[in-house]
């Protein structure tokens, strides 16, 4: 019995060790360090219409983008899936002034997002210089959960957007370069970063308008799909709803989702799972080999129990093991 109690001692000592290098490690980097040799950014113009940054997105295969106020010459905020959201719920409850949809910049979208109540565009920034850790810091506490990294030209004193940092870059650029992570071996069901109690989810008949209030309501990138019994059975994900509306869908949004998922891209990258008693250095390693943005907790017989995020992953990192 006492070989056991050492045993767990161990492993919380281990998990404490690990998160407190990982927490070095970012302190360590700048943001600089996680950019890929090469990589595409695309910035968009606050003078575009919203119809046709819809299709940029899209095309490009990318759920946000920097803004750009040339009258400025400054970062104006970073566009997400969100903002689409706020315009389908906006048109939803205004059907009168559907017409003008077509005509809608992206520079209207704060009186959009003013009309229903929302959270205006996120304009979070911070230059690519400044350590990893504080970059972390300051996506934790965006509405966006990612970064701008804005640096300024040396002669013009003009902004450059740089690239944008998200959650999955930066475990994943951990998962790469943290040996440390291989010794997250606490269940995950005793870190208390499981979302359990007021998980939203829907099921196949429910209509995609709803779904969508879901997704504004919780602040929330997606919803578990669930039969009458609770099983898991898919998620429908903000991403989706850029897809449907790019057909011009804004205002008849009375499908159910089963109905729109079978119009769902073929590159749609599935469900990720886990459970309770799954390791975090597990989880880690499911980053570094897959584009995951969140995993589904569920139990023995896959019904769902609780969200884990990106967002909960990188906080418990920053944030956690810090007294036990």
């Amino acid at each position: 019995m006492g070989d056991v109690g050492l045993g767990r001692g161990n492993v919380v000592l281990e998990q404490k060790f690990s998160v407190e290098s990982i927490r070095a490690f970012l302190k360590s980097k700048t943001s600089y360090d996680v950019l890929p040799v090469s990589y595409r950014l695309i910035v968009l113009d606050t003078s575009l219409l919203v119809k046709k940054s819809l299709n940029v997105l899209l095309q490009n295969n990318i759920v946000s983008a920097p803004l750009w106020d040339a009258k400025t010459s400054r970062f104006a905020g970073l566009l997400t899936s969100s903002d689409f959201i706020n315009v389908i719920q906006y048109y939803f409850s205004n059907p009168d002034k559907f017409e003008l949809v077509d005509k809608l910049q992206l520079d209207g979208l704060k009186e959009i997002e003013r009309a229903i109540g929302v959270e205006p565009i996120d304009t979070a920034s911070i230059h690519p210089a400044r350590p990893l850790y504080e970059a972390c810091i300051k996506m934790m506490n965006s509405t966006s959960r990612r970064i701008p990294l804005i640096d300024q030209d040396e002669d013009t004193h003009r902004e450059i957007v740089v690239s944008v940092l998200t959650q999955y870059r930066i475990l994943k650029f951990v998962a790469l370069n943290c040996r440390e992570t291989h010794l997250l071996r606490r269940p995950i069901g005793e870190l208390n970063i499981v979302t359990e109690k007021e998980v939203a989810s829907c099921r196949m008949t429910t209509p995609v308008i709803d779904v969508i209030q879901l997704l504004s309501q919780g602040n929330v990138a997606s919803i578990p799909i669930v039969d009458d019994e609770g099983h898991l059975i898919n998620v429908y994900e903000a991403v989706d709803v850029l897809g449907l509306i790019k057909g011009g869908i804004y205002n008849d949004l009375s499908l159910s989702v089963g109905e729109a998922l079978m119009r769902r891209s073929d590159d749609f990258e599935g469900v990720y799972t886990c459970t309770k008693n799954d390791k975090l250095s597990t989880i880690m390693d499911h980053i570094r080999k897959s584009r995951v943005h969140r995993f589904f907790v569920v139990d023995e017989d896959g019904k769902l129990t609780g969200v884990l995020t990106l967002s909960d992953i990188l906080r418990y990192i920053l944030l956690g093991e810090t007294g036990s």
